[in-house]
């Protein structure tokens, strides 16, 4: 069944453990089979096509507070900008979005590897999903979704990556169908009166989404 799983935050598969270990590497030595150097690896720059997106669901529901569950290196919190009618430019993405806080998150990467110990209200995940393993899909869809108070963003893939892991296996290890991934959003989602949740799915590199939400 959708939602079931052995597994927990605490109790790890085998395969979850060993991806941590596989990421992180690629995090401090980049993809040397593809000559990606480490500032470039999981630098965050899968967020940019979701900004206008996300801020449109930020003005929907007001929030004020937001995690990015699995940022990667989070560049673009820092790079990104836009300007407004009146010729001011606003850097950073907490103020593009206007927000009063952001939180990054990701166990890969040390300087955001700190679990959060707050909820907020919007959670965003973009290029995370696919890179893990599916018996834990689970319980990590369940912490991202215990963490939002108003709504949840999840970017999917179904579509090999361009990265590997160090060991030349394909750096998306799970590839299901827009169905199956609907139902593990549904069962993250359930008993959550209150949680919306969009999730941006691509069946294919630079394709059109499937966008679908609960």
């Amino acid at each position: 069944m959708p939602g079931m799983s052995i597994y927990s935050r605490t109790d790890h598969s085998p395969r979850y453990r060993a991806l941590l270990d596989l990421n992180r590497q690629l995090h401090s030595d980049g993809d040397a089979l593809h000559g990606i150097p480490a500032a470039e690896t999981f630098d965050g720059r899968s967020l940019k096509p979701h900004v206008s997106i996300i801020k449109g669901l930020i003005g929907r529901f007001g929030a004020k507070t937001l995690l990015d569950y699995g940022a990667g290196k989070g560049d673009g919190y820092s790079k990104a900008s836009a300007r407004l009618p009146d010729g001011r430019v606003l850097t950073g993405l907490k103020d593009v979005w206007g927000l009063d806080s952001v939180t990054l998150y990701d166990p890969c990467y040390l300087p955001h590897a700190r679990l959060p110990d707050a909820t907020f209200d919007a959670v965003i995940c973009t290029d995370v999903l696919e890179h893990c393993p599916e018996e834990d899909m689970p319980w990590i869809l369940g912490e991202i979704f215990s963490y939002a108070r108003q709504f949840v963003f999840v970017t999917i893939a179904l579509y090999p990556a361009v990265k590997s892991l160090p060991t030349g296996e394909n750096a998306h290890i799970t590839l299901k169908s827009v169905g199956w991934w609907a139902d593990q959003l549904e069962a993250a989602l359930a008993g959550r009166a209150g949680l919306r949740y969009f999730a941006a799915i691509a069946p294919q590199n630079l394709g059109r989404k499937v966008l679908i939400e609960g």
